[in-house]
């Protein structure tokens, strides 16, 4: 477990020793004393939170309403700079589910979950309770990491997969940081666009345009964090021009490029999610935790 510390904000975090065995999961533990105005900034993958602490997470919307505990949240929560974590003595695991097993995982389709956000016990009943239980009763990170990612490999088993040129298309998108032609995925995989778009929105949550959008900006966004100047981000990543950028960055999450670049949710990344280890890294102050 290492420790990440931010301005006043001081969290334990644990990383898995070993990948999933399901393609397309990652996950992170954190232990937060107190966790102070977290703006949730948009990513392209449906989360899984598992609390399991003697505190609880608690998720504000702007609207006024609240979600406590074990949530899931689908893919571009956040948008707009709407909602806002806060809680004491967090102790969960997080897990990042590529949409394109979302629906076998929650065993629910992900079309309600574009950007909002439901208990984990309105989904899985009793089995989300169950799980708490056996999280908080372990005494190690990896024993939970190894406990979460079986739980995660039997319900990715034993639900339906989405179509092939489904998974195909959102490979495509991520794999181009969203510098990606939506009109042309249809032709490529041998379908019309109609039935891509059904399909993909069906099945992944949100339409191939959205999902072209909202990959691009999260690459942007932690190139911002990681430091580099809003002008290069732009260029390099698909806008026409730095104003292009600005006014993605304010619909996703509110702000500007220059209050995004400081957000501890994408500070923490590149110790919490190894997978992203090959942007630069961030210059926060990283110390071993007892």
């Amino acid at each position: 477990m290492r420790r990440f510390v931010h301005g006043a904000a001081v969290w334990d975090v644990a990383c898995p020793q070993r990948p999933s065995r399901v393609a397309g999961v990652t996950m992170a533990g954190f232990r937060v004393g107190d966790l102070d105005a977290l703006r949730m900034v948009p990513h392209p993958a449906v989360t899984l939170l598992l609390d399991f602490g003697t505190g609880s997470p608690v998720v504000d919307h702007a609207a006024g309403r609240q979600h406590g505990g074990s949530l899931v949240a689908g893919p571009g929560f956040g948008s707009g700079g709407a909602v806002w974590a806060r809680g004491e003595n967090v102790e969960c695991v997080q897990v990042r589910l590529s949409p394109v097993i979302a629906r076998a995982v929650l065993g629910v389709p992900p079309a309600g979950l574009d950007g909002a956000v439901v208990a984990l016990e309105d989904l899985w009943g009793r089995e989300a309770s169950r799980i708490r239980e056996r999280l908080s009763k372990v005494r190690s990170w990896q024993e939970r990491f190894a406990l979460t990612d079986a739980l995660i490999a039997r319900r990715h088993e034993e639900g339906p997969p989405v179509d092939p040129e489904v998974a195909w298309a959102w490979d495509r998108i991520v794999g181009g940081r969203g510098l990606v032609r939506v009109d042309g995925l249809a032709a490529e995989v041998g379908w019309s666009r109609k039935r891509l778009w059904s399909r993909f929105c069906s099945q992944l949550g949100l339409p191939p345009k959205r999902a072209v959008k909202l990959v691009r900006f999260d690459h942007a966004a932690h190139r911002l964090a990681a430091g580099e100047g809003a002008a290069r981000v732009a260029a390099d990543s698909g806008y026409t021009d730095q104003s292009h950028l600005h006014r993605d960055v304010m619909t996703f999450t509110g702000v500007t490029p220059a209050t995004v670049a400081g957000e501890r949710f994408l500070a923490v990344d590149d110790l919490a999610w190894p997978p992203r280890a090959s942007r630069p890294s961030l210059r926060r102050l990283l110390s071993p935790s007892r």
